[in-house]
């Protein structure tokens, strides 16, 4: 099943009375699957002389659950102005952040370069001019347009609204140089949810040709190379997991060959949020209503809101009941939002659900909360934290009325438009 047996099994002991102390809905985080996927990484990228993951802050903003990353030795990549202060909030700054913004406006750029900096991403050749202060460090994220392959979320680089193109990449780092820029990285981002590691391995190597190329145009040498995230989970049974330990194979001996063929070798970083934390979190709902007309629908106490994925991409999510796989029959499993396509799943094979039964949605632990909205004043809910030690901790709060209302609070203000 697509989260780890070992988490499911600790699940199944427990489930029950987690329910029965907070209540449903809730997002339910694995401490020690987080872990041990962020240690298997580092360890197929063992054979890179300098290798670093900046998590993407944007899959699971928790302060909880960052601080696991950071003992861990990882970086965190920023693509807001929130994301970047949360990651300062518990205590990284510098060159362990990585902001990747796009369309950014100039407050933004100030507020990137305030209490330490970081390391300052750009999305755009006219971006460069933008930036208040150059910093000394500075990258690129870098569109190359037409590819052989195309990732089937990305999609076309072409049809993408990030990154510089490639007959713009020299004059960017050019412009960034001649305002004071002294070292420099290359990015890109061409993935999403990818399971082929041969995807990623290309990807690597376009990045090394670049570096050659610039180096040679512009007499400059990279720091890093960062070939993004989009590193893929199996969210089906049937699907194979990524091979990682081949994708660290095969990226560490291209990082080879460049060093022996140029005296030096850049960084590499990656940027990875699904793979790290999507396979160990659940959504944790029970049934409330069971309604019987062309198709059978099963009502839960959770609704798009709490997990947008399947509504706005049509995205697969497992669900098992919790004490029941026996006989099965076929469901549409719908929350309450005044959206037809408010579904986690759709003519599903499920065990017959009766109200009161608990339903685990899996693979939650990325773009699950984070990608939450308040549709029909809709409260988020909950997020939990099993540690390793047993414990289950309350890592954020359920929303309530009066948040949602909180903006309706001010001092009045009124504008009258002068008579021309």
């Amino acid at each position: 099943m697509p989260v780890s047996k070992d988490f499911s099994d600790r699940l199944s002991h427990s489930l029950e009375s987690i329910v029965e102390h907070y209540g449903t809905p809730f997002h339910l985080y694995d401490e020690k699957g987080i872990r041990e996927t962020g240690e298997a990484l580092i360890q197929a990228f063992a054979g890179v002389d300098q290798f670093r993951e900046y998590f993407a802050v944007k899959a699971l903003p928790n302060p909880a659950i960052m601080k696991i990353m950071q003992r861990l030795g990882f970086g965190f990549d920023c693509s807001s102005i929130a994301e970047l202060v949360l990651s300062r909030q518990i205590g990284a700054s510098g060159e362990q952040i990585m902001f990747t913004s796009n369309n950014t406006s100039a407050a933004e750029f100030t507020i990137a370069e305030a209490d330490g900096g970081c390391v300052l991403n750009l999305d755009d050749i006219s971006l460069v001019d933008k930036v208040p202060q150059m910093p000394e460090m500075i990258c690129f994220r870098y569109n190359p347009g037409e590819r052989r392959t195309g990732n089937s979320i990305i999609g076309n680089p072409v049809e993408s609204k990030y990154g510089v193109a490639h007959d713009q990449l020299i004059d960017a780092y050019r412009k960034a140089k001649q305002r004071g820029a002294k070292r420099f990285g290359l990015h890109t981002m061409l993935a999403s949810n990818e399971l082929n590691h041969a995807y990623m391995v290309e990807t690597a190597r376009m990045l090394l040709d670049r570096v050659t190329w610039l180096s040679t145009e512009l007499d400059i040498q990279f720091e890093f190379i960062n070939i993004g995230g989009g590193l893929g989970i199996p969210y089906r049974p049937q699907e194979k997991p990524l091979d990682i330990v081949s994708m660290g194979r095969e990226i560490s001996e291209l990082f080879r060959v460049f060093k022996a063929h140029h005296n030096y070798v850049p960084k590499l970083i990656l940027e990875s949020g699904r793979y790290i934390s999507g396979p160990h979190g659940v959504l944790v709902t029970r049934a409330i209503n069971r309604k019987e007309i062309y198709r059978t629908y099963v009502g839960v106490d959770s609704c798009m809101s709490s997990l947008m994925r399947p509504g706005m991409y049509d995205a697969y999510h497992h669900i098992t009941v919790l004490g029941k796989d026996g006989e099965q029959e076929t469901v549409d499993v719908v929350g309450s939002l005044c959206e037809n396509n408010d579904k986690f799943a759709v003519q599903r094979p499920l065990p017959a659900i009766e109200d009161g039964d608990i339903l685990c949605i899996h693979d939650t632990g990325a773009h699950g909360h984070a990608m939450g909205f308040n549709y029909n004043g809709k409260p988020r809910p909950k997020e939990l934290l099993l540690r390793e030690d047993g414990r289950v901790e309350l890592i954020r709060r359920e929303e309530n009325l009066n948040d949602l209302f909180a903006t309706l609070e001010f001092e009045p203000d009124h504008f009258i438009n002068p008579m021309p």
